[in-house]
């Protein structure tokens, strides 16, 4: 057993301590075994319950899953520290180094006008930084573990800053349609549908950019709707002492029109 003392506050070098602790021997079986293979996932997962905890509004919500993140952080750095290849005083260097390159208008000589400038003048020195000789080498350079809807939206946004992009959104509209023609004709002949839904999923969010609309929101908020008015259909179909399964379509149908009708009720009451 570990005698760490006991803390009115425990501070950022009592959270690197522990870490340490855990990792080393005579620590915790599971953390000393972790690699930075085996924690992705929860990594992953701890960004989003931060996620989360904005969209609550929640004060103590945040705050405690940004410890969570930060475990994270220090676990996979505590990891390459024990492989003697970087520690963490190397990535908050790297950080601090970044922040000033990246804003001259801040650390150097260099004024703007307002944000947009401030970004325009971010996305060309991340691309000096990393060495990125075209826009093709950005486009690749958008992370494949994004979620596949934010991937998309930013290699369309950083295509579009170099003018290839539909006019307006009536383009971006039109392709949509296309899209989806192209869509029903692979699935009847039974060939290239998910490439065709790949496509149609691209001019989806197309769309969402000029509509102003972030679409993994939009998506969100679409699937939080369809579980209400679903629970709604279940509860009328209850009402009725019908099991929904034993129910046609006609008849389930009817009763979500019932349930969207209900919805704009109390929507137009709030």
């Amino acid at each position: 057993m570990t005698d760490y003392p006991q803390k009115e506050i425990y501070d950022m070098g009592d959270l690197e301590a522990i870490v340490r602790i855990l990792r080393a021997p005579g620590g915790c079986p599971w953390d000393a075994q972790q690699t930075h293979e085996s924690i992705r996932r929860d990594f992953l997962e701890e960004v989003y319950e931060v996620a989360e905890a904005i969209d609550q509004k929640s004060v103590e919500h945040l705050k405690e899953e940004l410890g969570d993140v930060l475990l994270q952080v220090l676990l996979h750095t505590r990891m390459e520290e024990e492989a003697g290849r970087f520690t963490l005083n190397d990535v908050t260097d790297g950080i601090c180094r970044k922040l000033i390159y990246r804003h001259p208008h801040v650390f150097g000589d260099v004024t703007v006008s307002g944000t947009g400038e401030v970004l325009t003048n971010w996305e060309a020195l991340k691309r000096k930084e990393k060495g990125q000789a075209s826009t093709g080498d950005a486009l690749d350079a958008v992370a494949r573990s994004l979620p596949a809807l934010w991937r998309a939206e930013k290699v369309q946004k950083k295509a579009a800053k170099v003018g290839f992009d539909w006019p307006d959104a009536s383009g971006a509209l039109d392709k949509v349609g296309e899209e989806l023609t192209e869509l029903r004709q692979a699935m009847a002949e039974g060939s290239n549908i998910s490439e065709e839904l790949g496509d149609l999923l691209f001019a989806v969010v197309n769309a969402a950019r000029f509509a102003k609309c972030d679409p993994e929101v939009s998506l969100n908020a679409a699937t939080d709707k369809f579980i209400a008015r679903f629970r709604t259909v279940e509860a009328l179909a209850k009402e009725q002492d019908k099991p929904m399964d034993a129910m046609s379509l006609a008849e389930l149908d009817a009763l979500w029109d019932q349930a969207k009708a209900a919805e704009r009720r109390t929507s137009a009451q709030s």
